[in-house]
């Protein structure tokens, strides 16, 4: 704890995890409204019932990250307002035209974001880095989105063409807003290639960070039989 307080007492280092808890929460509530909104395209009741399990989970992360926030002293409503516009456009960009686009818009954008924050959290104090884990521990969405997905594909084969290219789409608007936000946030670069306050800047390890992100991406890919 004195360790986190210690860090916390730096402008920057305070700066970078209001943002990082900032734009998870606010992509915990939005993904929480996602959710709920696709469960409209379930095709029964038993994938509606999942839907909703799934979306309380997200929210009662969104619940958790609030209350760390404002144990820090800072408002969540605060924390979250840089990330509305960037992660809005993301998802009005990215409309699933049907419930397999919706799964895989979920396991592929959902997961590349987590790779990252994971990514951010090994960077962090302990105290923050448990919360920021304990967010993006899998609900049982991945499970959930690949066992769908398949099926589908196992039961219309023409589709797996159109639902790769919609993954490649996915990812390639979840890296531009990402840099988009990430151009916006000094302090959040500034975690991201010299870790907690006092550390050399190493943009050697920042690419190898992408790249971890990059092949966990293509495993993902690969899980739902689908091309990266």
């Amino acid at each position: 704890m004195s360790e986190e307080r210690d860090l916390l007492a730096d402008p920057t280092y305070r700066d970078a995890v209001t943002d990082l808890l900032g734009v998870l929460a606010y992509a915990e509530l939005i993904a929480f409204e996602r959710l709920a909104y696709d469960a409209r395209m379930a095709p029964t009741l038993e994938d509606k019932a999942a839907l909703a399990r799934l979306a309380t989970a997200e929210f009662g992360h969104f619940q958790l990250l609030e209350r760390h926030l404002e144990g820090l002293g800072i408002g969540a409503e605060k924390a979250m307002a840089p990330f509305v516009v960037p992660l809005e456009a993301f998802h009005a960009q990215t409309p699933p035209s049907d419930w397999a686009e919706s799964l895989v818009k979920a396991y592929v954008g959902d997961g590349i974001a987590a790779d990252f924050y994971r990514e951010i959290a090994q960077l962090l104090d302990p105290g923050t880095r448990d919360i920021v884990l304990e967010v993006l521990a899998d609900a049982g969405h991945a499970e959930f989105a690949v066992e769908r997905v398949r099926q589908l594909i196992e039961e219309n084969p023409s589709i797996a063409g159109r639902l790769a290219l919609w993954g490649r789409r996915i990812v390639g608007e979840a890296l531009a807003q990402a840099q988009a936000v990430c151009a916006e946030r000094e302090a959040l670069v500034t975690l991201l290639v010299g870790g907690v306050p006092g550390a050399e800047s190493d943009l050697g390890e920042l690419m190898r960070t992408f790249g971890r992100i990059t092949d966990a991406h293509m495993a993902r890919m690969a899980a739902l039989g689908l091309s990266a």
